[in-house]
């Protein structure tokens, strides 16, 4: 994820800026920062033989800002087209809304599910709780907002801010975005109860771990008994 990072995001500032630096214009700057995450998605594909979504996403969107940008001489297309990318994102996941499982509740499982004291496998949690399910709508609908809104400031700083700025700003403003996120998400989590949900009591899981452990000892016995009866019976039988 970190050299993901690097690549997509660091690498093409630091390209841009040392190519003007000896000159090189801001729109021949920017196409040639442009062209480094493409290059990455490539090589990735090259490696691993599996076509990365995201990626292709990401450099479909390169290609189209570099084409109109190539027969139009807009550099400030080139500077918006971090903002098409969050714009997208955040339909994205507006419109998961529609699926079977909202893009909030995907992404936070892998990270969350084996990480909390319940252990509770989320498709049980998902059918069964209804309180569940609607912190992860929310929480989908949270993130969907806040990368629309993500959207609109970079487009607002493209338009408007010196050209020079805005690819450092662009780049500042993942960070700050994602620990806003991270901050408002996490607060809204635990007001909801889904740490309670995820985490119970301790007098609860003890209780799901006995009941458990008297399912296993009742079949258990069941089968001692049976077995019982068994020889009783060959006894009879023999004699």
């Amino acid at each position: 994820m970190l050299v993901t990072m690097l690549v997509d995001v660091a690498a093409p500032i630091g390209l841009y800026y040392g190519l003007t630096a000896f000159g090189v214009s801001d729109l021949i700057a920017l196409m040639a920062g442009a062209v480094v995450p493409a290059l990455a998605t490539l090589i990735r594909f090259a490696r691993t033989r599996r076509i990365d979504m995201l990626g292709v996403f990401v450099t479909s969107m390169l290609v189209l800002s570099l084409i109109v940008s190539a027969t139009g001489g807009s550099v400030r297309l080139l500077l918006v087209r971090d903002g098409w990318l969050t714009g997208v994102a955040g339909l994205g996941f507006l419109m998961s809304l529609r699926a079977r499982r909202p893009l909030a509740f995907g992404f936070s499982r892998r990270l969350l599910e084996r990480r909390t004291a319940g252990n509770r496998n989320w498709d049980d949690l998902w059918e069964e709780n209804a309180r569940f399910r609607r912190i992860w709508q929310i929480t989908t609908v949270i993130w969907g907002f806040g990368l629309l809104v993500d959207m609109g400031v970079r487009t607002l700083m493209a338009y408007t801010l010196p050209v020079h700025l805005v690819p450092a700003l662009n780049g500042a403003q993942y960070g700050v975005f994602m620990v806003l996120m991270l901050v408002i998400v996490n607060v809204y989590h635990a007001r909801a109860g889904l740490w309670e949900i995820l985490s119970p009591p301790e007098d609860e899981r003890s209780g799901r771990d006995e009941h458990s452990g008297r399912d296993e000892r009742s079949g258990h016995d069941g089968v001692t008994g049976s077995d019982r009866g068994t020889g009783s019976d060959d006894k009879r039988t023999a004699r």
